[in-house]
Protein backbone atom coordinates (compact mmCIF):
# COMPACT_ATOMS: atom_id res chain seq x y z
CA UNK A 1 0.00 0.00 0.00
CA UNK A 2 1.46 3.38 -1.34
CA UNK A 3 2.68 5.69 1.87
CA UNK A 4 1.01 9.32 2.01
CA UNK A 5 2.44 12.21 2.00
CA UNK A 6 1.24 15.48 2.82
CA UNK A 7 3.15 18.85 1.51
CA UNK A 8 2.16 21.94 3.35
CA UNK A 9 3.03 25.15 0.92
CA UNK A 10 2.85 25.13 -3.07
CA UNK A 11 5.82 27.39 -3.23
CA UNK A 12 8.77 26.14 -5.08
CA UNK A 13 10.44 23.58 -2.58
CA UNK A 14 6.78 22.63 -1.96
CA UNK A 15 6.14 21.74 -5.34
CA UNK A 16 9.60 20.51 -5.83
CA UNK A 17 9.11 17.74 -2.94
CA UNK A 18 6.05 16.30 -4.30
CA UNK A 19 6.93 15.82 -7.88
CA UNK A 20 9.94 13.47 -6.77
CA UNK A 21 8.44 11.80 -3.68
CA UNK A 22 5.12 11.00 -6.51
CA UNK A 23 8.21 9.71 -9.12
CA UNK A 24 9.04 7.41 -6.20
CA UNK A 25 5.62 5.81 -5.40
CA UNK A 26 4.27 7.98 -2.90
CA UNK A 27 0.89 9.59 -2.43
CA UNK A 28 1.16 13.27 -2.22
CA UNK A 29 -1.35 15.98 -1.67
CA UNK A 30 0.06 19.63 -1.27
CA UNK A 31 -1.84 21.86 0.94
CA UNK A 32 -1.74 25.39 0.15
CA UNK A 33 -3.65 28.37 2.43
CA UNK A 34 -3.56 30.91 -1.10
CA UNK A 35 -5.84 30.36 -3.59
CA UNK A 36 -2.77 29.70 -6.06
CA UNK A 37 0.21 27.99 -6.05
CA UNK A 38 4.14 29.88 -6.19
CA UNK A 39 4.40 31.19 -2.43
CA UNK A 40 6.64 34.41 -2.80
CA UNK A 41 6.50 33.55 -6.39
CA UNK A 42 2.36 34.04 -7.26
CA UNK A 43 1.64 36.66 -9.70
CA UNK A 44 -0.32 39.80 -9.77
CA UNK A 45 -2.82 40.58 -12.07
CA UNK A 46 -4.81 44.24 -12.41
CA UNK A 47 -6.20 45.67 -15.28
CA UNK A 48 -4.66 43.92 -17.77
CA UNK A 49 -1.17 43.89 -16.09
CA UNK A 50 0.41 41.09 -15.01
CA UNK A 51 3.32 41.44 -12.23
CA UNK A 52 5.95 39.07 -10.73
CA UNK A 53 5.23 39.67 -7.05
CA UNK A 54 8.66 37.97 -5.54
CA UNK A 55 11.52 36.52 -7.33
CA UNK A 56 12.21 38.03 -10.56
CA UNK A 57 15.54 37.29 -11.71
CA UNK A 58 15.58 34.11 -13.41
CA UNK A 59 19.11 32.72 -12.42
CA UNK A 60 21.31 29.06 -12.42
CA UNK A 61 18.99 27.85 -14.97
CA UNK A 62 20.94 24.78 -14.60
CA UNK A 63 19.61 24.04 -11.65
CA UNK A 64 16.19 24.20 -13.29
CA UNK A 65 17.47 21.89 -16.01
CA UNK A 66 18.91 19.53 -13.65
CA UNK A 67 15.44 19.09 -11.68
CA UNK A 68 13.30 18.85 -14.69
CA UNK A 69 15.58 16.25 -16.34
CA UNK A 70 15.22 13.63 -13.83
CA UNK A 71 11.46 13.40 -14.98
CA UNK A 72 12.76 13.21 -18.61
CA UNK A 73 11.85 16.54 -19.14
CA UNK A 74 13.22 19.91 -19.73
CA UNK A 75 12.48 23.40 -19.08
CA UNK A 76 11.60 24.06 -22.49
CA UNK A 77 8.74 21.70 -22.37
CA UNK A 78 7.05 24.19 -19.60
CA UNK A 79 8.12 27.96 -20.93
CA UNK A 80 9.81 29.74 -22.93
CA UNK A 81 13.45 31.50 -21.70
CA UNK A 82 14.99 34.34 -23.45
CA UNK A 83 18.38 35.26 -21.73
CA UNK A 84 18.45 39.48 -20.91
CA UNK A 85 20.73 41.91 -22.90
CA UNK A 86 21.45 44.14 -21.45
CA UNK A 87 21.71 42.03 -18.24
CA UNK A 88 20.44 44.77 -16.14
CA UNK A 89 21.36 48.64 -15.98
CA UNK A 90 22.81 50.08 -13.43
CA UNK A 91 22.28 54.11 -12.63
CA UNK A 92 24.52 56.18 -10.48
CA UNK A 93 23.17 59.51 -10.86
CA UNK A 94 21.53 61.71 -13.86
CA UNK A 95 22.87 61.22 -16.88
CA UNK A 96 25.55 58.50 -15.54
CA UNK A 97 24.69 54.89 -15.92
CA UNK A 98 25.95 51.44 -17.38
CA UNK A 99 24.57 48.74 -19.01
CA UNK A 100 25.60 45.51 -17.99
CA UNK A 101 26.13 42.98 -21.08
CA UNK A 102 25.30 39.86 -21.76
CA UNK A 103 27.95 37.17 -21.99
CA UNK A 104 31.39 37.46 -19.64
CA UNK A 105 33.69 38.53 -22.36
CA UNK A 106 30.95 41.73 -22.96
CA UNK A 107 31.23 42.31 -19.02
CA UNK A 108 35.33 42.05 -19.07
CA UNK A 109 34.95 45.21 -21.58
CA UNK A 110 33.02 46.92 -19.87
CA UNK A 111 34.62 46.39 -16.46
CA UNK A 112 38.10 47.17 -18.47
CA UNK A 113 36.86 50.72 -19.73
CA UNK A 114 35.61 51.56 -16.61
CA UNK A 115 39.18 50.71 -14.34
CA UNK A 116 41.77 50.07 -17.06
CA UNK A 117 43.41 47.05 -15.58
CA UNK A 118 39.85 45.71 -14.28
CA UNK A 119 39.02 43.23 -17.23
CA UNK A 120 41.76 41.22 -16.82
CA UNK A 121 41.09 40.84 -13.04
CA UNK A 122 37.64 40.50 -13.41
CA UNK A 123 38.77 37.11 -15.91
CA UNK A 124 40.66 35.52 -12.37
CA UNK A 125 38.11 36.90 -10.28
CA UNK A 126 35.47 34.89 -12.33
CA UNK A 127 37.50 31.68 -12.77
CA UNK A 128 37.19 31.67 -8.98
CA UNK A 129 33.66 32.13 -8.63
CA UNK A 130 32.87 29.71 -11.32
CA UNK A 131 35.44 27.19 -9.12
CA UNK A 132 33.29 28.07 -6.10
CA UNK A 133 29.97 27.29 -8.10
CA UNK A 134 31.15 24.14 -9.39
CA UNK A 135 32.04 22.57 -5.91
CA UNK A 136 29.21 24.57 -4.08
CA UNK A 137 26.29 24.73 -6.02
CA UNK A 138 26.73 21.56 -8.29
CA UNK A 139 27.71 19.27 -5.17
CA UNK A 140 27.33 20.49 -1.52
CA UNK A 141 23.90 22.14 -1.86
CA UNK A 142 22.69 18.88 -2.21
CA UNK A 143 23.12 17.84 0.98
CA UNK A 144 21.03 17.67 3.86
CA UNK A 145 23.74 18.98 5.89
CA UNK A 146 22.88 17.34 9.36
CA UNK A 147 26.37 17.80 10.22
CA UNK A 148 30.00 19.00 9.00
CA UNK A 149 31.14 15.35 8.67
CA UNK A 150 28.80 15.47 4.92
CA UNK A 151 31.36 17.76 4.41
CA UNK A 152 34.65 16.55 4.99
CA UNK A 153 35.56 14.58 1.21
CA UNK A 154 38.52 15.61 0.11
CA UNK A 155 37.64 17.73 -3.09
CA UNK A 156 35.87 19.78 -0.47
CA UNK A 157 38.83 19.72 1.80
CA UNK A 158 41.03 20.28 -1.19
CA UNK A 159 39.35 23.64 -2.04
CA UNK A 160 38.78 24.65 1.15
CA UNK A 161 41.38 27.53 0.49
CA UNK A 162 39.79 28.26 -3.00
CA UNK A 163 36.78 28.72 -1.77
CA UNK A 164 37.71 32.02 1.05
CA UNK A 165 35.11 30.57 3.41
CA UNK A 166 36.43 32.84 6.24
CA UNK A 167 37.25 35.84 4.22
CA UNK A 168 34.21 38.57 3.91
CA UNK A 169 32.93 39.48 0.58
CA UNK A 170 33.40 43.22 0.97
CA UNK A 171 37.47 43.02 1.30
CA UNK A 172 37.65 40.47 -1.59
CA UNK A 173 35.80 42.37 -3.85
CA UNK A 174 38.25 45.57 -3.07
CA UNK A 175 41.13 43.10 -3.37
CA UNK A 176 40.50 42.98 -6.99
CA UNK A 177 39.15 46.28 -7.78
CA UNK A 178 39.60 50.31 -7.10
CA UNK A 179 36.93 52.05 -8.73
CA UNK A 180 34.02 52.06 -6.37
CA UNK A 181 31.27 52.45 -9.08
CA UNK A 182 32.59 48.55 -9.98
CA UNK A 183 32.16 47.47 -6.17
CA UNK A 184 28.28 47.83 -5.96
CA UNK A 185 27.86 45.81 -9.26
CA UNK A 186 29.83 42.98 -7.80
CA UNK A 187 28.09 43.21 -4.07
CA UNK A 188 24.32 43.80 -4.79
CA UNK A 189 23.53 40.12 -5.09
CA UNK A 190 24.31 39.79 -0.95
CA UNK A 191 21.94 42.16 -0.04
CA UNK A 192 19.06 39.50 -0.61
CA UNK A 193 21.58 36.80 0.91
CA UNK A 194 20.94 38.36 4.25
CA UNK A 195 24.15 40.23 5.47
CA UNK A 196 26.55 43.10 5.21
CA UNK A 197 29.02 42.54 2.65
CA UNK A 198 31.55 42.99 4.96
CA UNK A 199 29.92 40.06 7.47
CA UNK A 200 29.31 37.71 4.44
CA UNK A 201 31.84 34.80 3.13
CA UNK A 202 33.37 35.74 -0.18
CA UNK A 203 32.06 32.31 -0.96
CA UNK A 204 29.04 34.21 -2.36
CA UNK A 205 31.33 35.42 -5.65
CA UNK A 206 29.58 32.39 -6.88
CA UNK A 207 26.91 34.55 -7.76
CA UNK A 208 28.61 36.67 -10.28
CA UNK A 209 29.57 33.64 -12.15
CA UNK A 210 26.03 33.40 -12.03
CA UNK A 211 25.41 36.04 -13.12
CA UNK A 212 28.11 37.11 -15.95
CA UNK A 213 29.13 33.80 -17.14
CA UNK A 214 25.77 31.72 -17.20
CA UNK A 215 23.39 34.88 -17.60
CA UNK A 216 20.20 36.34 -16.70
CA UNK A 217 16.75 34.77 -17.86
CA UNK A 218 13.38 35.29 -18.60
CA UNK A 219 10.10 32.74 -18.50
CA UNK A 220 8.22 34.75 -21.41
CA UNK A 221 4.89 35.39 -19.58
CA UNK A 222 6.50 36.07 -16.36
CA UNK A 223 8.34 33.79 -13.22
CA UNK A 224 4.41 32.16 -12.76
CA UNK A 225 4.99 30.31 -15.89
CA UNK A 226 7.61 28.41 -14.26
CA UNK A 227 5.33 28.20 -11.24
CA UNK A 228 2.81 26.57 -13.76
CA UNK A 229 5.56 24.28 -15.18
CA UNK A 230 6.35 23.00 -11.60
CA UNK A 231 2.89 22.02 -11.14
CA UNK A 232 2.07 20.71 -14.52
CA UNK A 233 4.71 18.43 -13.98
CA UNK A 234 3.76 17.08 -10.11
CA UNK A 235 -0.31 16.84 -11.71
CA UNK A 236 1.21 14.89 -14.74
CA UNK A 237 2.80 12.26 -11.49
CA UNK A 238 -0.67 11.88 -10.03
CA UNK A 239 -0.17 14.58 -7.08
CA UNK A 240 -3.02 16.05 -5.80
CA UNK A 241 -3.38 19.77 -4.82
CA UNK A 242 -5.78 21.29 -2.24
CA UNK A 243 -5.80 25.41 -2.33
CA UNK A 244 -7.35 27.67 0.12
CA UNK A 245 -6.39 25.42 2.62
CA UNK A 246 -4.51 26.53 5.73
CA UNK A 247 -2.92 24.22 7.82
CA UNK A 248 -4.54 24.35 11.61
CA UNK A 249 -2.07 22.14 13.25
CA UNK A 250 -0.17 19.10 12.97
CA UNK A 251 -1.39 16.36 14.83
CA UNK A 252 0.94 13.80 16.93
CA UNK A 253 0.60 10.38 18.24
CA UNK A 254 3.38 8.23 19.20
CA UNK A 255 6.00 10.37 18.46
CA UNK A 256 5.05 11.05 15.29
CA UNK A 257 3.42 13.21 12.66
CA UNK A 258 0.48 11.28 12.01
CA UNK A 259 -1.79 14.14 9.68
CA UNK A 260 -2.74 18.07 9.40
CA UNK A 261 -5.55 19.41 10.32
CA UNK A 262 -7.18 21.82 7.54
CA UNK A 263 -10.44 23.91 7.35
CA UNK A 264 -11.80 21.62 10.50
CA UNK A 265 -10.71 18.32 8.59
CA UNK A 266 -8.08 15.91 9.50
CA UNK A 267 -5.91 14.48 6.77
CA UNK A 268 -4.19 11.53 7.58
CA UNK A 269 -0.30 11.29 6.65
CA UNK A 270 2.80 8.77 6.69
CA UNK A 271 5.13 11.72 6.31
CA UNK A 272 5.17 15.74 6.51
CA UNK A 273 7.01 17.85 4.61
CA UNK A 274 6.57 21.27 5.99
CA UNK A 275 7.61 23.66 2.95
CA UNK A 276 5.85 26.78 4.16
CA UNK A 277 7.27 29.30 6.61
CA UNK A 278 9.88 27.15 9.23
CA UNK A 279 9.14 29.59 11.84
CA UNK A 280 5.40 29.41 11.84
CA UNK A 281 5.50 25.68 11.11
CA UNK A 282 7.05 24.80 13.91
CA UNK A 283 5.94 27.50 16.52
CA UNK A 284 2.23 27.59 15.64
CA UNK A 285 1.09 23.99 14.27
CA UNK A 286 3.68 21.42 15.57
CA UNK A 287 2.66 21.05 19.73
CA UNK A 288 4.94 22.57 22.29
CA UNK A 289 6.76 19.32 23.07
CA UNK A 290 7.48 18.26 19.70
CA UNK A 291 9.39 21.54 18.84
CA UNK A 292 13.30 21.46 18.14
CA UNK A 293 13.22 25.41 18.69
CA UNK A 294 12.66 27.92 21.43
CA UNK A 295 11.43 31.28 20.92
CA UNK A 296 14.82 33.10 21.98
CA UNK A 297 16.69 30.67 19.41
CA UNK A 298 14.62 31.97 16.79
CA UNK A 299 14.60 35.84 17.98
CA UNK A 300 18.73 35.47 17.75
CA UNK A 301 18.36 34.64 14.46
CA UNK A 302 20.03 37.02 11.72
CA UNK A 303 17.11 37.46 9.15
CA UNK A 304 17.58 38.65 5.26
CA UNK A 305 15.86 41.75 4.13
CA UNK A 306 12.04 42.07 4.35
CA UNK A 307 11.13 44.51 0.96
CA UNK A 308 8.92 46.92 0.45
CA UNK A 309 7.31 46.87 -2.95
CA UNK A 310 5.56 49.35 -5.44
CA UNK A 311 3.52 47.28 -8.44
CA UNK A 312 2.97 50.20 -11.31
CA UNK A 313 1.49 50.68 -14.13
CA UNK A 314 1.93 53.47 -16.42
CA UNK A 315 0.12 54.67 -19.15
CA UNK A 316 3.41 55.07 -21.92
CA UNK A 317 6.72 53.33 -22.98
CA UNK A 318 9.80 54.25 -20.69
CA UNK A 319 12.61 53.82 -23.32
CA UNK A 320 14.72 54.98 -20.05
CA UNK A 321 14.56 52.15 -18.11
CA UNK A 322 15.59 48.13 -18.95
CA UNK A 323 14.20 44.95 -18.11
CA UNK A 324 16.11 44.92 -14.63
CA UNK A 325 17.24 48.13 -13.17
CA UNK A 326 19.67 49.16 -10.22
CA UNK A 327 20.02 52.15 -8.61
CA UNK A 328 23.45 53.09 -7.06
CA UNK A 329 23.12 56.68 -6.73
CA UNK A 330 22.94 56.62 -2.88
CA UNK A 331 25.71 55.06 -0.19
CA UNK A 332 25.44 50.98 -0.43
CA UNK A 333 27.62 51.15 2.99
CA UNK A 334 25.15 53.17 4.73
CA UNK A 335 21.87 51.17 3.48
CA UNK A 336 23.55 47.84 4.05
CA UNK A 337 23.88 48.97 7.95
CA UNK A 338 20.34 50.36 7.85
CA UNK A 339 19.51 46.61 6.71
CA UNK A 340 21.53 44.45 9.65
CA UNK A 341 23.55 46.37 11.79
CA UNK A 342 21.35 49.22 12.96
CA UNK A 343 17.77 47.83 11.71
CA UNK A 344 15.54 50.94 10.76
CA UNK A 345 13.79 52.41 7.58
CA UNK A 346 16.40 53.26 5.38
CA UNK A 347 17.32 57.09 5.22
CA UNK A 348 18.22 56.98 2.10
CA UNK A 349 17.68 53.71 0.21
CA UNK A 350 19.30 52.22 -3.07
CA UNK A 351 16.25 50.51 -5.09
CA UNK A 352 15.50 48.11 -7.79
CA UNK A 353 13.39 48.48 -10.68
CA UNK A 354 11.85 45.64 -12.73
CA UNK A 355 10.42 46.30 -16.06
CA UNK A 356 9.38 43.00 -17.86
CA UNK A 357 7.11 44.46 -20.33
CA UNK A 358 10.48 45.45 -21.99
CA UNK A 359 11.02 42.09 -22.75
CA UNK A 360 7.55 40.50 -22.80
CA UNK A 361 4.74 42.27 -24.35
CA UNK A 362 1.86 40.21 -22.68
CA UNK A 363 2.46 41.81 -19.41
CA UNK A 364 0.75 45.61 -19.71
CA UNK A 365 -1.46 46.64 -22.22
CA UNK A 366 -0.21 48.22 -25.62
CA UNK A 367 1.97 50.92 -25.31
CA UNK A 368 1.84 50.65 -21.46
CA UNK A 369 4.20 49.52 -18.67
CA UNK A 370 4.48 47.31 -16.19
CA UNK A 371 7.15 48.51 -12.83
CA UNK A 372 7.45 46.76 -9.58
CA UNK A 373 10.23 48.64 -7.71
CA UNK A 374 11.24 46.90 -4.84
CA UNK A 375 13.22 48.51 -1.78
CA UNK A 376 15.32 46.42 0.54
CA UNK A 377 14.26 46.62 4.35
CA UNK A 378 15.12 45.69 7.37
CA UNK A 379 12.75 42.73 9.00
CA UNK A 380 10.45 43.40 11.60
CA UNK A 381 9.68 47.26 11.26
CA UNK A 382 6.07 49.37 11.71
CA UNK A 383 4.53 48.79 8.46
CA UNK A 384 1.58 51.44 8.13
CA UNK A 385 0.51 53.35 4.98
CA UNK A 386 1.83 56.86 6.08
CA UNK A 387 5.84 54.90 5.90
CA UNK A 388 4.70 53.63 2.54
CA UNK A 389 3.79 56.68 1.21
CA UNK A 390 6.50 58.71 1.70
CA UNK A 391 8.83 56.19 0.07
CA UNK A 392 6.73 56.12 -2.73
CA UNK A 393 7.30 59.77 -2.69
CA UNK A 394 11.15 59.39 -3.01
CA UNK A 395 10.38 56.48 -5.44
CA UNK A 396 9.06 59.03 -7.87
CA UNK A 397 11.37 61.82 -7.32
CA UNK A 398 14.47 59.60 -7.74
CA UNK A 399 13.01 58.05 -11.00
CA UNK A 400 12.45 61.95 -12.49
CA UNK A 401 15.95 63.13 -11.35
CA UNK A 402 17.78 59.82 -13.07
CA UNK A 403 15.84 59.40 -16.43
CA UNK A 404 13.57 62.89 -16.29
CA UNK A 405 9.84 60.25 -16.43
CA UNK A 406 7.21 61.68 -14.29
CA UNK A 407 5.62 58.47 -13.32
CA UNK A 408 2.96 60.59 -11.80
CA UNK A 409 1.36 62.21 -15.11
CA UNK A 410 1.13 58.39 -15.77
CA UNK A 411 0.23 56.64 -13.06
CA UNK A 412 -2.75 54.41 -13.95
CA UNK A 413 -2.45 51.13 -11.45
CA UNK A 414 -0.70 51.35 -7.97
CA UNK A 415 -0.41 48.86 -5.12
CA UNK A 416 2.40 48.74 -2.05
CA UNK A 417 3.24 44.99 -0.55
CA UNK A 418 5.96 44.87 2.45
CA UNK A 419 6.18 43.38 6.10
CA UNK A 420 1.83 43.22 6.97
CA UNK A 421 1.33 41.52 3.52
CA UNK A 422 4.64 38.68 3.96
CA UNK A 423 3.48 37.77 6.85
CA UNK A 424 -0.58 37.58 5.96
CA UNK A 425 0.42 35.82 3.26
CA UNK A 426 3.09 33.79 4.11
CA UNK A 427 3.24 33.85 7.60
CA UNK A 428 6.54 35.08 7.60
CA UNK A 429 8.75 35.45 10.22
CA UNK A 430 9.26 39.25 11.18
CA UNK A 431 7.80 40.00 7.82
CA UNK A 432 11.06 38.60 5.67
CA UNK A 433 11.34 38.27 2.17
CA UNK A 434 14.14 36.39 2.10
CA UNK A 435 14.15 33.70 4.89
CA UNK A 436 17.87 33.59 7.07
CA UNK A 437 20.52 35.40 6.19
CA UNK A 438 23.25 33.45 4.76
CA UNK A 439 26.11 34.37 7.41
CA UNK A 440 29.22 32.32 8.21
CA UNK A 441 27.22 31.11 11.27
CA UNK A 442 24.01 30.37 9.44
CA UNK A 443 25.47 28.64 6.54
CA UNK A 444 24.83 24.60 5.85
CA UNK A 445 24.90 22.61 8.78
CA UNK A 446 24.34 25.67 10.62
CA UNK A 447 20.83 26.64 9.59
CA UNK A 448 17.78 25.11 11.13
CA UNK A 449 17.65 21.55 10.36
CA UNK A 450 15.83 20.05 7.62
CA UNK A 451 14.79 16.89 9.86
CA UNK A 452 12.49 17.52 13.15
CA UNK A 453 14.65 16.11 16.07
CA UNK A 454 11.51 15.17 18.10
CA UNK A 455 9.05 14.08 15.11
CA UNK A 456 10.23 11.36 12.70
CA UNK A 457 8.71 12.00 10.15
CA UNK A 458 8.25 15.20 9.62
CA UNK A 459 10.70 17.27 7.63
CA UNK A 460 11.30 20.94 6.56
CA UNK A 461 11.82 22.27 2.96
CA UNK A 462 12.24 26.07 1.74
CA UNK A 463 14.57 29.32 2.44
CA UNK A 464 14.89 29.04 6.22
CA UNK A 465 16.67 26.06 5.81
CA UNK A 466 19.43 24.23 4.00
CA UNK A 467 20.55 25.14 1.38
CA UNK A 468 18.85 28.34 1.69
CA UNK A 469 16.61 31.59 0.05
CA UNK A 470 16.24 32.20 -3.56
CA UNK A 471 14.38 30.18 -5.77
CA UNK A 472 16.95 27.69 -6.98
CA UNK A 473 18.16 26.74 -3.61
CA UNK A 474 14.65 26.40 -2.64
CA UNK A 475 14.01 23.65 -5.64
CA UNK A 476 16.97 21.72 -4.22
CA UNK A 477 15.64 21.93 -0.90
CA UNK A 478 12.76 20.07 -1.69
CA UNK A 479 14.44 17.67 -3.91
CA UNK A 480 16.72 17.14 -0.61
CA UNK A 481 14.28 16.64 1.62
CA UNK A 482 11.93 14.39 -0.69
CA UNK A 483 15.30 11.93 -0.60
CA UNK A 484 15.94 11.99 2.24
CA UNK A 485 12.35 10.70 2.99
CA UNK A 486 12.53 8.15 0.25
CA UNK A 487 15.82 6.63 2.64
CA UNK A 488 14.16 7.04 5.72
CA UNK A 489 10.79 4.70 3.89
CA UNK A 490 13.51 1.92 2.86
CA UNK A 491 15.74 1.54 5.58
CA UNK A 492 11.86 1.31 7.67
CA UNK A 493 11.18 -1.74 5.37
Amino acid sequence: MKKEIIVIGAGFSGLSAASVLAQKGFNVRVVEKNAIPGGRARKLEEQDFLFDMGPSWYWLPDVFERFFNQFGKSASDFYKLVKLDPSYKVFYGPDDSVNIPAGQKNVVKVFEKMEPGAGKKLEKYLDEAAFKYKLGVNELVYRPAKSPFEFMQWEVIKGTLKLHVFHSFHNYVRKYFKNPRLWPILEFPVIFLGATPRRTPALYSLMNHADMALGTWYPMGGMFEVIKGFEALARSLGVKFSYDAPVERIEVENGRAKGVVVNGEFLPADYVVASADYHHVEQQLVPEQFRRYSPTYWDKREMAPSSLIFYLGVDKKLECLEHHNLFFDRDFSNHAHELFEEPVWPTDPLMYISMTSKTDPSVAPKGMENLMVLIPVAPALEDNETTRELYFRQVVERVRLLTGEDLDKHLVYKRSYAHKDFSKDYNAYKGNAYGLGNTLMQTAFMKPKMHSKKLGNLLYAGQLTTPGPGMPPSIISGQVAAEEIAKMETVRK
